[in-house]
């Protein structure tokens, strides 16, 4: 069965990246309805810390070394969560925008599979080679500005080039980001900058 995968990155189930994730399922299970959902919520999700065992293992790949048994145990649960990606033929990622970034369990997720062998192998005439397939990938990132008009009132958006980087960097560039801003502010704008992402957002699932 075709799989859509939706990473949920907010922890809160009423916040405009969740809102924008669901106009978007509703309108996909329309258009797919044969589809499989997994949906990983990273509040939930069983995730090793980015420390110890999982970095010693990160090494000892990239030296050509034998892992021993922490390293081991933790390099599996790095290949669960990147073949629970890999296996996706469709993905979509909801965020928020932390501090001009993303939330740091997004980041602690790509720490863990961005791993050499895993997702992306090193050649030392080529350099960086990503191994995963490329897939459609939809980014829905709600802040605070507006960065679609330019109105940002100052703040830079660093969320939207680390992901679209880190996700090339394993092999999948075809990725379209639907903005959601301002989400603070006075209620016409939020309600306009709503009604713009959310007709995208219908429009992006019925075609997805």
């Amino acid at each position: 069965m075709a799989k859509l995968l939706h990473l949920s990155c907010s922890p809160r189930v009423d916040s405009e990246s969740s809102a924008g994730a669901r106009i978007f399922l509703n309108g996909f299970r329309k258009a797919r309805p044969d589809w499989d959902i997994d949906v990983v919520d990273l509040w939930q999700e069983r995730m090793p810390e980015f420390a110890g065992p999982i970095v010693e293992a990160k090494y000892a790949r990239m030296r050509a070394e034998t892992f021993n048994d922490a390293q081991r145990n933790n390099f599996a649960e790095a290949e669960r969560i990147a073949t629970r990606f890999s296996l996706a033929d469709r993905v979509l990622i909801s965020t928020p925008m932390w501090n001009f970034a993303i939330p740091y369990k997004l980041k602690q997720w790509f720490d863990i599979i961005i791993q050499p062998g895993l997702t992306f192998r090193f050649d030392p005439a080529q350099g960086y080679i990503p191994l995963l397939k490329d897939r459609p990938t939809i980014v829905i990132l709600a802040s605070g500005s507006d960065f679609a008009t330019g109105m940002n009132r100052g703040r830079i958006d660093m969320a939207t080039p680390y992901l679209r980087e880190a996700l090339r960097f394993i092999g999948v560039t075809d990725v379209r980001f639907v903005p959601i801003g301002p989400t603070t502010g006075p209620a016409e704008s939020l309600r306009a900058a709503r009604e713009v992402a959310y007709r995208r957002l219908e429009e992006i699932a019925r075609r997805f």
